[in-house]
């Protein structure tokens, strides 16, 4: 179920979603912030904020997926979002990786082989 309503402003948005964790608030801070990985986006950074949402992936899992999974490389975050976005990857398999805080998620997400997909079928796309 998800968390964000239409009535969350951004500062919400991020508390609801980090689930009191810093290094996740800090992760969707960047997301909010990055304008150039991917500027066909619609919503920009709060799209992006509400896949994680969609997704059911919040506060130690964002970490994971920031940290451990795309090594504190937020292009690498969205691009994986993106990914899942047009179909090249599951979410569950994605919410599953995020989930492991022994960091053996690493090893379920392809993401090099993931960025290269969404390159091809999003030109514009600068992760």
């Amino acid at each position: 179920m998800s968390r964000i309503t239409m009535m969350d402003s951004i500062e919400s948005m991020i508390i609801k979603m980090a689930d009191g964790n810093p290094g996740a608030a800090r992760a969707l801070m960047e997301l909010l912030t990055d304008s150039t990985t991917d500027p066909d986006s619609a919503l920009g950074g709060v799209g992006k904020i509400l896949s994680l949402d969609d997704y059911g992936i919040y506060g130690t899992d964002v970490y994971v997926f920031y940290n451990d999974i795309c090594e504190r490389d937020v292009k690498k975050m969205i691009g994986v979002m993106r990914a899942v976005q047009l179909g090249l990857f599951e979410a569950e398999t994605l919410r599953d990786a995020c989930s492991r805080q022994d960091r053996s998620g690493k090893d379920l997400v392809p993401i090099d082989e993931l960025l290269d997909k969404v390159r091809k079928q999003l030109p514009n796309f600068r992760g």
